[in-house]
């Protein structure tokens, strides 16, 4: 089989994300008979079929479905191939990619990321959000900020320090149905949490002798979570650096529950020679260094 253009394969993947021709074209700023014209040449060139037509959009065969990961490995190393190539400068410019939890993507990277980027006004940061992990030795990000430690070698790694999470609602979730004065009583309110019992939660129950807890409201978004906190749907956990900086949440037993969340900075080794991923590798750990003490109140 002779070599085929990358823009098929991005387009395969386009369309198996996306689920149809259409939404394929306009993800990518293409025609829709061009990414059809794509997916037809890669179906002739392997001699399978690819999509099959339902009311629904395009359903992807066994085999598109097998073809799936290698075409994402391509897609994550023409982006790093990309990344490193505009910033093969010994000026701070070009692209770094920044993987972390939602959370802190959210909450507080942009915080640290702005002061940074109006002093090299040439860098481009490109923040994936997500609780996901991505891969730094395959280069699917630069730089992540890890919580949980990384174990793989041949990375740079920088420890934070652990970020306290606690029971929180606001004020007028308070007011309105009283402040717990145990974690029993925690039973008798509307508490926000998973949508799922997962193994770190019934660990959590069972680590801090808590009842079997039923959440009034529920999502596997941290970040949703939070704002149904700040809305006072009820109690929920959060991390006490964000909720100090707004006065109407009430840090609830914090004496009784306190769980550290181990908090790391990470990059691949290759990359520390690079000056737009060493000013942002360092920019993030100041950072977050600082957010850990106020966390703490150090």
């Amino acid at each position: 089989m002779s070599e085929l253009s990358w823009d098929f394969y991005r387009s395969f993947l386009t369309v198996l994300q996306q689920g149809s021709l259409s939404a394929a074209a306009r993800e990518l700023g293409l025609t829709q008979p061009t990414i059809g014209r794509h997916v037809d040449a890669l179906e002739e060139a392997i001699g399978v079929e690819l999509f099959t037509r339902s009311p629904n959009g395009l359903l992807p065969t066994n085999t598109a479905l097998a073809l799936k990961p290698y075409a994402e490995t391509l897609a994550a190393t023409t982006a790093a191939l990309l990344r490193t190539a505009s910033g093969q400068r010994e000026s701070v410019a070009g692209t770094v990619r920044v993987s972390a939890s939602e959370i802190v993507g959210v909450e507080i990277l942009p915080r640290i990321l702005r002061p940074l980027q109006e002093t090299y006004p040439d860098l481009q940061i490109e923040l994936s959000a997500s609780d996901a992990i991505e891969d730094l030795l395959n280069r699917e990000a630069d730089i992540a900020v890890r919580m949980a430690e990384p174990r793989q070698d041949a990375l740079v790694v920088r420890r934070i320090g652990d970020l306290p999470l606690g029971f929180h609602a606001h004020r007028r979730y308070i007011e309105r149905h009283g402040l717990p004065e145990t974690l029993a009583d925690l039973a008798r309110h509307r508490l926000i949490g998973f949508d799922r019992q997962t193994a770190y939660i019934r660990l959590m129950i069972s680590r801090y002798s808590m009842p079997d807890i039923n959440f009034a409201f529920r999502s596997d978004s941290n970040l949703a979570q939070l704002s149904a906190i700040r809305a006072g749907v009820g109690i929920g956990i959060c991390q006490t650096g964000l909720a100090r900086e707004n006065p109407d949440l009430i840090h609830i037993l914090p004496e009784a529950f306190n769980i550290p969340l181990g908090t790391w900075v990470a990059m691949h080794e290759s990359l520390k020679t690079s000056p737009r991923c060493r000013v942002t590798f360092d920019a993030l750990v100041k950072g977050l260094q600082d957010y850990h003490r106020y966390s703490t109140g150090a």
